[in-house]
């Protein structure tokens, strides 16, 4: 059996940077031996059913019909770039997938008795690692297989969020945003995961109060990102405004009621806005401070100012 290749130092920072750019420094693409990638490369084939997938892979659903596609390909050319895997943890003949699920199970398909594997050995961080690594540079993963992932990492690991960043070649924004997808309520996130919902609009939902009777308003209406952020904004200013989130910008005020308003706002000192809808409406008195409610309603109730007795 071909040697496994000299493990890594997880604490090692050169590692940590190779992958933040990538699998391509594991299949040693970087290093400037490549006679020695040669024989990387060559001679390591290994028997199909002695390749297991990892539990704690971050990618969980595969498109059928993308395997069959693949299946054909390999059928054809056969499997163009190794799989990357490490000893099993519990079979010590056998080998888990790093990297390269896809090509495994497409390589099933196509009926391949052998595969060519690139065998390193990595710690269980190490591996989620170059697993998040190959599928978020790919863009294989969902939104919350790739939040779940980095939330892995942080939680068992104990990665922080600027590490993470560096390691997985995101900016650290993007991370946190990821990572808060986890927040929305269960019927949320599988609209997310039905592909009923986008990233941009779980991550609008988040900042509404009952992100999950919106999200229904969404996935009915068909509202774009843009329109789903209207209606959270106007779900925090009432019931009425959040009913027409994808209401159209107002027709122009008539002169009338502009005068109106500027009468009013005089009237009062405070800026007063006027809202018709067919016969009725409604009269909007902004203010600023508590005692400026209490002189409007002062002068509504023609009470006198004590303090200018």
């Amino acid at each position: 059996m071909a040697p496994i290749d000299e493990p890594a130092s997880p604490g090692d920072p050169s590692k940590r940077t190779n992958l933040g750019r990538g699998l391509a420094a594991l299949f040693g693409e970087e290093t400037e031996d490549y006679q020695s990638l040669d024989k990387v490369r060559a001679g390591k084939s290994v028997p199909i059913e002695h390749i297991h997938p990892n539990k704690k892979q971050p990618r969980q659903a595969f498109d059928q019909e993308t395997l069959a596609a693949l299946a054909a390909s390999i059928s054809a050319s056969g499997i163009l770039q190794p799989i990357l895997v490490r000893r099993h943890p519990d079979r010590p003949s056998e080998f888990e997938i790093v990297a390269g699920e896809r090509r495994w199970r497409a390589a099933q398909m196509a009926k391949l008795h052998e595969i060519p594997v690139v065998i390193r050995e990595l710690s269980d961080a190490q591996a989620l690692e170059l697993a998040l690594v190959e599928n978020v540079q790919r863009q294989d993963l969902s939104p919350l297989e790739e939040a779940e992932g980095y939330h892995r990492l942080i939680e068992e690991y104990q990665h922080t969020q600027d590490a993470l960043a560096k390691v997985i070649g995101k900016s650290r924004s993007h991370i946190a945003n990821t990572l808060r997808l986890l927040n929305l309520p269960d019927s949320v996130r599988n609209l997310l995961a039905e592909e009923k919902l986008s990233a941009g609009h779980a991550r609008a939902l988040l900042g509404a109060e009952d992100p999950e009777s919106l999200a229904k308003l969404v996935v009915a209406r068909g509202l774009n990102v843009r329109q789903t952020e209207h209606l959270v904004q106007q779900s925090h200013e009432g019931p009425k405004a959040a009913a027409h989130p994808a209401r159209t910008a107002r027709a122009p005020k008539d002169p009338d009621t502009v005068a109106l308003e500027r009468d009013l706002t005089a009237l009062l000192g405070l800026k007063v806005t006027i809202d018709f809808e067919g016969k009725s409406g409604s009269l909007t008195i902004h203010y600023q401070t508590l005692e400026q409610l209490d002189d409007v309603l002062r002068r509504l109730n023609q009470v006198p100012d004590s303090s200018s007795a």
